[in-house]
């Protein structure tokens, strides 16, 4: 991998991490257009998502701070509860994590067949939240927060968008589209930060362990974090417009157009 190659897909990974059109499905696409596949794909992944993590918490750094002060105070309140919300999401994806590590990890070399698919599903979901007229519920459940949950344990395939499907899945539940959106970006935090340190620690990020030369990773993170915090920023103000079917309309023809010409 080169470091316009690297470039690129940190571009890629930023601009579409927090838009609701996967992407590691857009990453996927274009790693295969470089001819990048199997350990060099799914390491470079980690990164530029550990990446898009860092640019989260500069976003929402008010947010996650006051979640912090919260729970530091060792009592239970409304911080405190949020937290515990967080918690019990990361149950289903930390269970992927565990137990399908290797599937998952297959999934990124398996073609853009997968992708393609997920592509349409993701197109379905966001129609479904668009055109839905729950109630709207004043705060995030436990339950809701479990079954959000699900659905970014369901996001690990190439394709599916996360932020799609939980802020979709949330909104279809009745929560109010801004509050959805921003827990969807508070969840991901520690399951991808955690796996990045797992990786790193394992030596995965070196060199020899990814098959990728240093400044190609430190090229892709930086482009991804910076990316990552325009779309991070614009992204929450879309939410609140619910403008997302326009994203489901994108999803639904780059999928089909995947599949007809894989």
């Amino acid at each position: 991998m080169s470091w316009f190659e690297a470039l690129i897909l940190g571009l890629v990974q930023g601009l579409t991490e927090f838009l609701p059109v996967s992407s590691s499905g857009h990453l996927q696409i274009f790693s295969t257009f470089f001819g990048i596949q199997g350990e060099q794909n799914l390491t470079f992944a980690i990164a530029v998502h550990a990446a898009t993590v860092c640019s989260t918490i500069v976003v929402l750094r008010k947010e996650i701070w006051d979640l912090l002060r919260g729970l530091f105070r060792f009592a239970w309140n409304p911080e405190t509860e949020y937290i515990a919300k967080i918690v019990i999401s990361m149950i289903p994806v930390g269970i992927v994590g565990v137990f399908f590590k290797e599937q998952v990890e297959a999934l990124f070399g398996s073609g853009l067949t997968v992708v393609g698919i997920s592509l349409v599903v993701t197109a379905c979901l966001l129609a479904f939240a668009y055109y839905a007229k729950p109630r709207i519920k004043t705060t995030i459940s436990f339950p809701d927060a479990f079954i959000i949950g699900l659905a970014q344990a369901c996001a690990v395939l190439p394709g599916l968008s996360r932020s799609g499907s939980t802020i979709a899945t949330g909104i279809l539940l009745g929560n109010n589209k801004e509050k959805v959106a921003k827990f969807s970006f508070l969840m991901v935090l520690v399951p991808i930060l955690g796996e990045a340190l797992l990786d790193i620690l394992k030596g995965d990020f070196s060199s020899p362990g990814s098959g990728i030369p240093l400044l190609p990773l430190i090229v892709g993170f930086l482009s991804a974090f910076i990316s990552g915090y325009l779309a991070c920023s614009w992204m929450l103000n879309l939410v609140k417009k619910g403008k997302l079917i326009w994203f489901a309309v994108y999803c639904l023809v780059v999928g089909l157009v995947i599949l007809f010409i894989r």
